[in-house]
């Protein structure tokens, strides 16, 4: 265990920093040191042990007590006015990372079979698409970087020809068991690195690994009525197992882009249409172009205020998985708004000019929310100055 670097300084944080902070700078610094990313280069690997080992000791309550009041020293067996946590207590740095990145999508720990096999990473795509896409479902190309299996070792890493050898250390098993006190903990074998075998003589093109970085270019039907935030699972089309494990799986996330005129809400569209006073004052038709290619047509009746909502049914978005034949559309509200005219012309406005002064003559009756607000604010001033 290292005694040379702060265990805060490794993983770039504060010493008051909250769990949260933690886990998200050691997953930003795993990724970019980890050795898939870095092949060949051992001081990367070895970075990448290190913040491992740190994010280990901090993420645990009682051993980042210890170390925050003895230091390294807490971890030895000299340190912290004896006893300490020692070495023994943590798993190898790959033990680690599984921990971490296989907490998505529910992975939790990474599972590990006979012969160091491991279950592949699951990864992510977010996806663009408007709303329009998502009204009649997409066929979407995605080319995602993946790492897939090592073609000419088939993915058990080692050189084509020769086969790894079970570890003599944990016996194949891939962990060790070692006394303290009253337990007995377990942790990665540190012969194997917790693979349970030794490639003696490694595959030339992945180094052992038994998986290579490359571009895999999938079609995917993303279904109709998907929603911001819907994700797709795809089997079978994450990370490669390493030494031959199952391979994780492609989560899609679907992100929505604004649209200029409607806006979602499940399966409800909204609108915002404005109207003329006339249109408003006389009655009439709006037409509201639809997602389906087709105009929703909205009869306005006289006396329509603005705010005033309409509600079209079925003109809404597709219900996800709803069914075949058109079945199950949710509804299109419009809501109108009256727009004031602008640029009148000598004839407009004489003309209303002509209904104001026929308006005032009638004693507002045309405008019943006016008189009434009016109405209201003479009385209240009435009872401040009696």
């Amino acid at each position: 265990m290292s005694t040379e670097i702060d265990y805060y300084e490794l993983l770039e944080c504060q010493r008051g920093a909250d769990d949260a902070a933690l886990k998200s700078s050691y997953r930003r610094l795993a990724m970019k040191w980890h050795p898939d990313k870095n092949p060949g280069d051992a001081a990367a690997e070895q970075r990448f042990k290190s913040i491992s080992e740190a994010y280990d000791v901090l993420k645990d309550p009682q051993k980042r007590a210890a170390y925050d009041r003895y230091g390294h020293a807490a971890f030895t067996q000299q340190g912290g006015g004896g006893g300490g946590f020692g070495a023994q207590d943590f798993g190898g740095f790959s033990d680690i990372f599984e921990n971490i990145f296989g907490e998505f999508m529910g992975g939790g720990r990474q599972q590990r079979g006979r012969g160091g096999a491991q279950r592949g990473q699951d990864l992510r795509y977010d996806l663009e698409m408007t709303l329009e896409e998502a009204f009649t479902g997409k066929a979407a190309t995605l080319t995602v970087e993946v790492a897939a299996k090592c073609e000419p070792c088939d993915g058990n890493g080692a050189k084509p020809g020769t086969s790894a050898r079970a570890c003599t250390t944990c016996g194949g098993q891939g962990r060790v068991g070692m006394r303290q006190g009253l337990f007995t903990v377990e942790r990665a074998c540190p012969a194997c690195q917790g693979a349970g075998q030794v490639i003696a003589d490694p595959c030339e093109s992945c180094r052992g690994a038994g998986r290579i970085e490359k571009e895999k270019t999938l079609s995917v039907n993303v279904p109709r009525g998907v929603d911001d935030g819907t994700r797709i699972r795809v089997a079978g089309e994450g990370e490669a197992g390493s030494r031959g494990g199952p391979t994780g799986d492609l989560y899609i996330f679907v992100h929505l882009k604004p649209h200029a005129i409607l806006k979602r809400d499940g399966t409800t569209l909204f609108a915002v249409a404005p109207i003329s006073i006339t249109t408003a004052a006389l009655g009439g038709e709006i037409e509201v172009p639809g997602l389906d290619k087709d105009v929703a047509v909205v009869r306005v009746p006289h006396g329509t205020q603005t705010g005033k909502q309409f509600r079209v049914r079925g003109r809404g978005m597709p219900v996800l998985n709803g069914g075949q034949a058109g079945g199950g559309f949710g509804d299109l509200v419009v809501q109108v708004e009256v727009e004031t005219p602008v640029k009148l012309t000598k004839r407009q406005r004489e003309l209303l000019e002509e209904f104001q002064t026929l308006e005032a003559a009638e004693g507002g009756k045309n405008n019943p929310r006016q008189e009434g607000f009016f109405a209201k604010l003479k009385d209240a001033w009435n009872e401040l100055t009696d």
